[in-house]
């Protein structure tokens, strides 16, 4: 059985715009939930931290799991372990987005400024993928933005329903 060729920029661009769309939709939520419903920058900064770090290998073996899967079905020729390496990547680079604001800035502008970084790298994201995939940019990159600010809300109103 011959192998068929990579669909290389298809397979990395969906790894990395997968990795990075998901890091900041759920980081973002998480950081908004506990700051929301703790005020304590420390627990907000490791329970981000803690997240970002597992989750990012989580995702990037399910990416290197599921593309060794389907080369193995239909022949593909794309390395499993570059396109895991790039979902983990991206998950951690957009991951610390909402997060280092918390860092240095005080609460509740630290939050503040988290989410309005998270929520324009969304928007950002979607523009960029719009282009690339010759699609309307902005109303790609408002997609995003409003998934992601979806997720925001739930984790706000989680954290102040919780409210520790």
């Amino acid at each position: 059985m011959s192998k068929r060729p990579s669909h290389l920029p298809a397979d990395y661009l969906r790894s990395g715009f997968f990795g990075m769309e998901d890091s900041l939709v759920s980081t973002t939520g998480l950081v908004a939930g506990i700051a929301a419903g703790s005020h304590n920058t420390q627990i907000v900064l490791l329970a981000g931290l803690v997240a970002v770090a597992v989750e990012a290998l989580s995702m990037g073996a399910g990416q290197y799991l599921s593309q060794k899967a389907v080369d193995e079905m239909d022949g593909n020729t794309t390395s499993p372990l570059g396109t895991g390496l790039v979902m983990m990547v991206a998950y951690v680079m957009a991951g610390v987005i909402p997060i280092i604001p918390m860092a240095l800035i005080a609460y509740p502008y630290g939050l503040f400024t988290g989410i309005a970084c998270a929520l324009a790298a969304l928007f950002g994201a979607g523009y960029v993928k719009g282009k690339l995939v010759h699609r309307p940019a902005g109303r790609s990159g408002l997609e995003v933005l409003v998934i992601g600010g979806i997720a925001t809300i739930l984790g706000l109103s989680v954290g102040l329903i919780l409210k520790v």
